[in-house]
């Protein structure tokens, strides 16, 4: 498992106000109504970020990560991946989800980060990054080889056993963002997924946190305060990298 309830994203150090923010219901392209947390920033800097969390879904500690993307100008939403299995609703530590993420399919998962990015672009018509966790990691990474026109893809300690299928068909800029201490993946998955990547010629920027656990990215934990601002600060990075305008 990763974030707790105590779990926080990392602070800024000015943060903008967000005008607009809570819980809603979306409806994926076969009719599916699942959950969303959006936060809308008050002066937006023309980037919208969907968010893929970890295993549980709309867990607290995404929706205040979608506030602190907000605060930095983000049009941001956060989505659960148990519409099909479970309805709509917000998942705690005491969702049972161990039983439904089997049941999780990539083009649902794909299916459902449109829709919430067709949701921010009636707020904002730019361009559109996914922000993965864990599993989530692995989907937004996932989402750079399909048909969804995204900017860039980032992930956070992801499952590249989600993506080695799609290696070929990615087009679009990922960021790995990896812990050295992660449990959920060993550090020869991480490097055998950079080599494929190499091999096939795609456009990434890898990051290991050396000695860092699994969901490192926790302002709650002291010991890592520096790798989670870091972390931030290479996510910020990223998104500016691929939306600085092309010089003529």
């Amino acid at each position: 498992m990763c974030h707790s309830t105590d779990s926080r994203p990392p602070a800024l150090d000015n943060p903008g106000e967000v005008a607009e923010e809570g819980l809603l219901e979306l409806t994926s392209a076969d009719g599916t109504a699942f959950s969303a947390f959006r936060s809308i920033p008050a002066e937006p800097n023309g980037v919208n970020v969907v968010i893929l969390p970890d295993i549980r879904g709309t867990h607290p500690y995404y929706q205040a990560l979608a506030n602190r993307f907000a605060q930095a100008g983000y049009t941001t939403a956060a989505i659960d991946y148990y519409g099909r299995t479970a309805g709509p609703g917000v998942r705690d530590d005491k969702f049972e989800w161990q039983p439904l993420l089997p049941q999780v399919k990539p083009e649902e998962v794909a299916a459902d980060v449109r829709a919430a990015a067709t949701y921010l672009e009636q707020h904002n018509t730019g361009p559109v990054f996914t922000v993965g966790f864990c599993f989530g990691g692995g989907q937004s990474w996932r989402l750079s080889a399909g048909d969804l026109g995204v900017t860039g893809v980032i992930g956070f300690y992801g499952l590249p056993r989600l993506v080695n299928d799609v290696v070929d068909d990615i087009s679009a800029p990922l960021l790995l963002l990896l812990a050295g201490e992660d449990v959920a993946t060993s550090q020869e998955e991480f490097q055998e997924f950079a080599g494929k990547l190499d091999a096939a010629g795609k456009d990434y920027d890898l990051h290991v946190y050396e000695g860092a656990p699994h969901s490192f990215f926790d302002a709650s934990y002291a010991e890592w305060q520096e790798a989670c601002d870091d972390a931030w600060e290479r996510v910020v990075g990223f998104i500016q990298k691929h939306t600085a305008p092309v010089a003529v």
